[in-house]
């Protein structure tokens, strides 16, 4: 009698017959069955277990003021190409605003970088503390004009011996200037860069003082 292919499997299995057993659950990975039951209990043990409030939550908590900044900074971040511009431009107009007022009050903070540092707030005193010949220089002028435009010789040969006393003394009076001040600023600053200060007070002397930028802060005669 032959026998079949079913009836040479043992008797336990011979029983199980009825129910094919499939064939993914034959060939799956113990690999991936045990990673998964490992992830299941450590989901279950972080969501079961408090956490410690003395523990280390890994990175440090910022400061109040520190999360305000990094959300306006955020929040003001601009999206798009023409809030870029918008915003840029709005800086400049406060940069330029402050610098104008700076240059009104003699705010060190907003001036500009020609105006800027003790050795250039010193030249300017120096300059503002005393009658310069140069000052006068347009008036001058304006009166030596006059008389030369007038058709009489006598006039115009006193307008042009006007012109040249106007610029022998303002010539004379330049060198003065910046020998002294070159002189003070040696004492006064002798680690300080002195570059182009002499030049920058020569040039500041040239021109009238209520014209004058930054304004004075010092008076006539009161020392710098």
């Amino acid at each position: 009698m032959t026998t079949g292919v079913a009836d040479s499997f043992p008797t336990g299995l011979g029983s199980m017959r009825g129910y094919p057993v499939p064939l993914g659950f034959v060939f799956r990975s113990r690999a991936k069955d045990e990673k998964a039951s490992v992830a299941d209990k450590a989901s279950l043990t972080d969501s079961n277990q408090p956490r410690d409030p003395q523990a280390p939550k890994g990175r440090p908590t910022p400061k109040r003021s520190e999360a305000q900044s990094q959300r306006r900074s955020v929040a003001n971040t601009p999206t798009t190409r023409k809030e870029a511009a918008k915003r840029s431009r709005e800086e400049r107009r406060q940069a330029l605003s402050r610098q104008r007022e700076a240059l009104a009050s003699g705010d060190e903070r907003y001036l500009p970088a020609r105006d800027k540092g003790p050795v250039r707030r010193f030249a300017r005193d120096f300059v503002d503390s005393r009658f310069n010949v140069a000052e006068f220089f347009l008036p001058m002028a304006v009166i030596i004009l006059v008389l030369s435009m007038v058709r009489v010789g006598a006039l115009q040969s006193i307008a042009l011996l006007l012109w040249l006393i106007v610029i022998v003394l303002i010539v004379l009076d330049s060198i003065a200037t910046g020998y002294r001040m070159k002189k003070q600023l040696n004492e006064r600053y002798p680690d300080e860069n002195k570059r182009g200060a002499v030049a920058y007070a020569l040039m500041r002397s040239l021109q009238m003082r209520r014209l004058r930028l930054p304004k004075p802060q010092v008076k006539r005669g009161e020392r710098p």
